[in-house]
């Protein structure tokens, strides 16, 4: 058996999320159908499962397979998925490559639309909010964040899991009207980086003082 790679990008308005559910669009739910025709008794691992409504640019799915016509699976499992979600490279991938637990880190991006005019081309992949926001305090709330903490006030709680994460760097930027959240670290538990979004946009809006990410990280 061959262990193959998956450079995966999807419209995260099409799905209810990465994993797999009962009765709904998933996006792991249409890449294992288009895939299944190529693989049997398949079985998929992503490097991070994302929340509905997340997009991705460069997401890592491994499966194991015997061998693979990798351009024509490639062009059929595209055709297949029909815009919504494309697979960017399928390659044979080194024994032992796992996209979850061979990761480095994972990084994500928000983007607010920060004016009151909407923009249809926008609507998709930012949130709009109209009243002026201080970058530059939005950035001193983010530094007590950096490191290694519990995270628990910041995270949807799931039963048995750690919600300790190593936060890397979280840095907002402003270009014309986007500002802009780059937030990478280890992994994230569930709802943090909205979680971290919502609070920054507090501060920026002049509604909470930078220290609350402190306070909130240490109420856990």
């Amino acid at each position: 058996m061959t262990v193959y790679r998956i450079d995966l990008a999807y419209d995260g308005a099409a799905y209810r999320g990465y994993a797999i559910q009962p009765n709904v669009r998933t996006v792991q739910g249409d890449l294992e159908t288009a895939l299944g025709h190529h693989v049997p008794d398949l079985t998929t691992v992503v490097a991070g499962r994302t929340d509905a409504g997340v997009h991705a640019t460069g997401q890592v799915v491994s499966f194991e397979a015997d061998e693979l016509d990798c351009v024509n699976v490639q062009r059929s499992v595209n055709s297949q998925l029909g815009g919504s979600a494309s697979v960017l490279g399928l390659v044979a991938a080194p024994a032992g490559f796992d996209a979850r637990f061979s990761a480095i880190g994972r990084r994500y991006r928000y983007d607010i639309l920060n004016r009151e005019p909407p923009d249809p081309f926008l609507d998709k992949t930012s949130w709009r909010i109209e009243w002026p926001l201080d970058v530059e305090l939005m950035n001193v709330a983010m530094r007590p964040l950096v490191g290694l903490h519990d995270f628990a006030s910041f995270c949807r709680k799931a039963a048995n899991r750690s919600t300790e994460r190593r936060l890397d760097g979280a840095e907002w930027t402003r270009e014309s009207d986007i500002v802009s959240l780059n937030i990478w670290a280890s992994s994230f538990c569930h709802q943090m980086v909205r979680s971290i979004v919502r609070v920054a946009v507090d501060v920026g809006r002049g509604r909470a003082a930078p220290s609350v990410s402190s306070a909130i990280l240490e109420s856990m």
